[in-house]
């Protein structure tokens, strides 16, 4: 038997797992014991070494698929105790947050709970997808083709009880908002275990704020870096026009007595950093989003604001309203906002008592807030209620001027990495009978806006779909999309931009300007790379000819070339 190394703790793994190679292992129980050896020839006439469940290691952790849906221990912490085998599956280089969210649209779709059954689907089916997904390999076949027979005997139907319990010493891994949670050891309950737990989870939820705070502080600093690099452009323009080449030289002689005086450890960090800014500025020059940074008078908006809810709101949201007032006019940072904030936006946006135009200033006010650098770490305080994402996903039951500022918001979050990120997960949350993620809704909005009736919620619609087709992370890791299962809403891109090319080619079919056909064309000419088959069937099949708008402008036809590339 394999021999396990120390454990280290969830933190270190998550961090570690974003940089190097992840070890996969696939544990091997008899469920039987050993017994099945000896008694399969009597009861079944055949020779049988055991009936197999097995699990997934990986990240620390051992997961698993039963009655109660996906479970997580410790390795080797189920009620079956160590495994009879190890086998080493393979190494994934697959960063932690992308196996989190894989296994989140797992656990709310495929391998739900309630999905189990004994026969068909099963622990040995689970191992399989994740092995597949994480190292591009199933389990060894003779597992996973345990016969439907043996399962279906005495023997077999005799292990229901025990598979059923397995999860005693495990957690199903889901909160009320459908996200994995690593699961706690069950133990004799006590104040001093209920404020460990309390600590690890607080440390869980700061893990993931800082991680949120570095990656603001990032797109700061190259900002920052931006505007640095356009002064001493410019400087350094006038000073050689004035005096010549050697104008540079003292500033370059700074910057190796700057650089002479750091330490090493220092001048690597300096390096990175830089690295990073370039890669962000690489990034923000090839496609650029499509944001509204001078329709709406921040200032204007709130003092409406203010006066519309004059007398409605109470002490805690009048202080909301200081805030909110404090981060988008007073340029202060996102910690301005309390904790009852998002409660705050909530009651303005689902109190219809309230008239429409109040929602419209407050989410005219948030388009301006999208442009922060920040605002990500807004948006993250409303992952377990899904507050906004919940009300923008309604949008086609809101008044027009609220849909129309809906759809602003939305493009505007485009501004910036992190917030765009967060439009794209895939997470699922129960709304209305049914499942739906920031993805759904997302292209809900996308979708409605580019074919509502309007001219100027047209405009924004296309902006929202450019910008969903011009993510950098739509064109890449197919493979790693491949992998992901089948029918399941994880395959997130492959799924929307079907979804979208319907939207855009239905659009076609009217009488659009230039610059919306510009950017719907370059959405359909990245769709076709994305989909290799779906999105150019579609277009062959329902129209119109990406050629009916040749001649239009020759940004337009070169696009059209593309298309038909992918036609042919």
């Amino acid at each position: 038997m394999l021999r396990r190394a120390p454990q280290k703790s969830k933190v270190d793994k998550m961090e570690e797992s974003d940089e190097v190679g992840t070890i996969v292992e696939l544990y091997i129980y008899d469920l039987t014991n050993g017994m099945a050896s000896m008694m399969a020839p009597m009861m079944i006439g055949r020779n049988l070494d055991g009936i197999w469940h097995t699990s997934i290691v990986a990240y620390g952790r051992e997961y698993f698929y039963g009655p109660e849906g996906i479970q997580s221990v410790r390795p080797g912490g189920t009620q079956l105790h160590e495994p009879l085998k190890i086998e080493k599956v393979g190494d994934t280089y697959l960063p932690y947050s992308v196996f989190l969210e894989y296994i989140n649209g797992l656990g709310t779709s495929k391998f739900a709970p309630g999905t189990y059954d004994l026969l068909k689907h099963n622990c040995n089916s689970f191992s399989d997808e994740v092995s597949n997904f994480l190292v591009g390999k199933g389990i060894p076949k003779h597992i996973l083709d345990l016969p439907e027979e043996i399962l279906s005997t005495r023997i077999g139907q005799a292990l229901r009880p025990l598979i059923d319990t397995l999860s005693n010493g495990a957690s199903s891994g889901f909160s009320s908002g459908q996200r994995f949670v690593e699961p706690r050891i069950h133990r004799e309950e006590s104040p001093e275990f209920e404020r460990l737990n309390s600590a690890i989870e607080e440390a869980r939820l700061n893990s993931i704020a800082l991680e949120e705070r570095r990656n603001v502080i990032n797109e700061k600093l190259a900002k920052k870096e931006r505007k640095k690099k356009k002064k001493k452009k410019e400087k350094k323009d006038k000073s050689s026009s004035g005096s010549g080449s050697n104008s540079t030289e003292p500033s370059s002689y700074t910057a190796m007595a700057e650089s002479a005086e750091m330490s090493p450890s220092d001048r690597v960090l300096q390096m990175e950093a830089e690295e990073r800014r370039d890669l962000e500025e690489k990034k923000r020059q090839r496609d650029p989003p499509v944001v509204f940074k001078d329709i709406v008078d921040a200032r204007v908006d709130f003092d409406a604001l203010v006066g519309l809810a004059e007398g409605k709101l109470n002490a805690d949201e009048q202080k909301s309203l200081e805030e909110l007032h404090q981060y988008v006019l007073e340029d202060e940072g996102s910690w301005a906002l309390g904790d009852n904030f998002l409660n705050f936006i909530g009651r303005i946006l689902y109190d219809k008592s309230l008239d429409a135009s109040v929602r419209v200033r407050l989410l005219n006010i948030l388009s301006v807030a999208a442009l922060k650098d920040d605002v990500i770490l807004l948006l993250h305080q409303d992952r377990r209620e899904h507050i906004l994402m919940n009300y923008a996903y309604d949008i086609d039951r809101h008044p027009h001027e609220e849909q129309l500022s809906l759809a602003l918001f939305m493009a505007n979050m485009f501004e910036n990495l992190s917030s765009s990120e967060w439009l794209l997960y895939i997470s699922e949350w129960p709304y209305q009978n049914q499942n739906i993620s920031n993805i759904r809704v997302t292209t809900k909005v996308a979708v409605h806006s580019l074919l509502s009736d309007t001219p100027e919620l047209q405009e924004r619609g296309a902006a929202v779909i450019h910008n969903l087709a011009c993510k950098e992370k739509m064109s890449k890791s197919k493979n790693l999309r491949q992998l992901l299962p089948k029918g399941s809403i994880s395959k997130v891109f492959d799924d929307v931009a079907v979804e979208l090319t319907m939207a855009l080619l239905q659009y076609f079919n009217s009488n659009p300007a230039e610059e919306q056909l510009y950017r719907c064309m370059k959405a359909l000419a990245r769709f076709t790379q994305i989909s290799g088959q779906e999105v150019p069937q579609l277009i062959q099949m329902i129209g119109p000819e990406p050629n009916k708008f040749r001649g239009v402008s020759q940004r337009v036809d070169e696009l059209v070339d593309q298309i038909n590339k992918k036609l042919r």
